[in-house]
């Protein structure tokens, strides 16, 4: 498999294929959110979009990074996310680094979102696709974050068929400074609990596949045998 790790200012063309890593903590929210019962999740451009959503689709749940804020439902923590009732609803998601990400890479053909908690379904479909050329999308830092790369990194061993052993990885993302911050609540809109949920792996069995609909990106849940299954 043919792999390259970029940040999403070095997105230097339309991949075919991408997989967009934001472990610490869109793409672990929004796997918790498909737990929860959500139907579907459009990933909004900024805030305004969100809201605006939100105000034309009043059953529709919002949420953003940071503190909680008017006109949202929900922020961008999974210890938070994890106790509510989402069966049927649209989650509306709008973050720093993750949706950014998946926006920048929307008219690729496969656009995959992804995190710690689904890396082995993730890792699954790039191979039951056949995928040959992987651009992954390392989110945060300006393509620098660990955690993010440790993900891409680890799925990418995966889907090439390699016998990756996850813990090094896991360290790695541990380490990081997003877990650093999280850990010591620096972060607004965060829970105790939120580096040992990003980091639980392969915690569901869906791969996230993005795709537009409607005139929006929207992200939803596909079931598939996960890499080593």
């Amino acid at each position: 498999m043919n792999t390259r790790f970029l940040g999403i200012g070095e997105l230097d063309e339309v991949p075919a294929v991408a997989v967009v890593v934001d472990v610490m903590r869109a793409f672990t929210v929004a796997a918790w959110a498909f737990d929860r019962g959500a139907e579907r999740i459009v990933l909004a451009g900024s805030p305004a979009e969100a809201l605006a959503l939100k105000a034309r689709h009043p059953g529709w749940v919002a949420l953003k990074d940071g503190p909680p804020a008017p006109g949202f439902d929900a922020v961008n923590s999974p210890g938070r996310l994890r106790s509510l009732d989402l069966g049927g609803r649209t989650v509306v998601q709008k973050t720093t680094a993750g949706t950014v990400g998946a926006l920048a890479v929307r008219d690729a053909e496969l656009v995959l979102c992804a995190g710690f908690v689904v890396a082995g379904a993730t890792a699954g479909l790039l191979r039951a696709r056949g995928c040959d050329r992987v651009t992954f999308v390392v989110t945060g830092e300006d393509g620098r974050a660990e955690e993010d790369l440790a993900c891409a990194q680890y799925i990418a061993e995966l889907a090439a068929g390699g016998g990756a052993d996850a813990a090094g990885f896991l360290r790695r993302a541990a380490g990081s400074r997003a877990a650093a911050e999280l850990a010591a609540g620096v972060r607004e809109g965060s829970h105790p609990d939120d580096v040992a949920l990003c980091l639980e792996l392969d915690r569901f069995p869906f791969a996230m596949v993005a795709a537009p609909e409607d005139g929006h990106m929207v992200l939803r849940p596909f079931a598939g045998r996960a890499a080593g299954g």
